[in-house]
């Protein structure tokens, strides 16, 4: 879905940039360098391909699309509860990330990496369409087809309306929670980060990270409790 998107941005990019390309060959040489010079426990499997992406080689990056696009609209689904909006977060993070990725020193994984772009844009656009209706999704699916929503061919079309109606109230909770309580519940419990990797996302302290989980669980406990019963 996001490659033909992307590739076309790629293009533009990759011809604007063509006149300072000699110029950058020297600084990506001296900063790859620099990162094949790290420890191996901070290389990750996006390694090879992000050295690549120094070199100027762009289809090394429509790698890196394919692999993390689909987590990084499940997250942004999760932050806005709208589709739309989450997939012009995704376009709009990995044009930054594209932009930026010789200033990539390998100090975390790429992927946390790109994932705290992302928060930060969504972030963003959270607070410019704040007054936006949002839509609601699933829990558990959020990045596959409206179809593939509904429960299974065993399932009774009461079951999946139901089945619906629950995803729909889980996401309208999630939806309540301010923006620093609603990351961090995206983070840990749907896309399941380690402590450590939400602090370098969000750079924050870990006790900063766990005090705002226990409450946004809390808030949501409330709230689940409260909507579930209306079913």
């Amino acid at each position: 879905m996001f490659n033909l998107y992307i590739a076309s941005f790629l293009w533009y990019e990759a011809a604007r940039d063509s006149n300072d390309r000699l110029r950058g060959t020297i600084s990506c040489a001296r900063m790859s360098k620099t990162i094949e010079d790290r420890k191996k426990a901070l290389r990750d499997e996006d390694y090879e391909i992000i050295l690549s992406c120094r070199r100027g080689d762009d289809e090394a990056f429509g790698v890196l699309v394919e692999r993390h696009q689909k987590k990084m609209l499940n997250m942004a689904l999760r932050m806005t509860g709208d589709y739309d909006e989450a997939c012009e977060i995704v376009q709009e993070a990995f044009l930054a990330a594209y932009r930026a990725i010789r200033k990539f020193r390998g100090e975390a994984k790429f992927s946390t990496w790109l994932y705290g772009i992302v928060v930060n844009v969504s972030k963003t656009r959270m607070k410019q369409t704040a007054q936006r209706r949002q839509k609601t999704v699933s829990i558990d699916n959020p990045a596959d087809g409206p179809g593939e929503c509904l429960a299974g061919r065993e399932s009774s079309a009461l079951e999946a309306l139901e089945k619906k109606e629950i995803q729909a109230k889980v996401q309208d909770c999630i939806n309540t929670l301010d923006e620093e309580h609603r990351e961090v519940l995206v983070l840990r419990d749907i896309q399941g980060f380690s402590y450590d990797e939400i602090a370098d996302i969000l750079n924050v302290p870990e006790g900063t990270i766990k005090s705002r989980l226990f409450r946004a669980r809390d808030a949501m406990k409330n709230c689940l409790k409260k909507n579930l019963w209306e079913l």
